[in-house]
């Protein structure tokens, strides 16, 4: 992310178990232009602070291609 943060939402997510799976997410989602993600594993989400306007289905799909399920997104 390189420009100043214009949104922020939280993603809760399911199954993540471990750290292994918490930097799974967070090398995911990290990965989309525009995105910076702090993933917990406790609370199960992902807080994620966006510099432009991404659509919550890139956000989504990347947290699927890690292997996980978003339960919700909340701004």
């Amino acid at each position: 992310m390189t420009g100043p943060v214009i949104a922020k939402k939280t993603m809760f997510i399911t199954g993540m178990h471990c750290e292994h799976c918490v930097q799974s997410v967070t090398d995911s989602l990290n990965r989309i232009d525009g995105v910076s993600a702090r993933v917990d594993l406790n609370k199960s989400c992902a807080e994620i602070s966006l510099d432009r306007e991404i659509g919550e289905d890139i956000l989504i799909c990347a947290v699927e291609k890690a292997g996980f399920l978003v339960e919700s997104i909340q701004s």
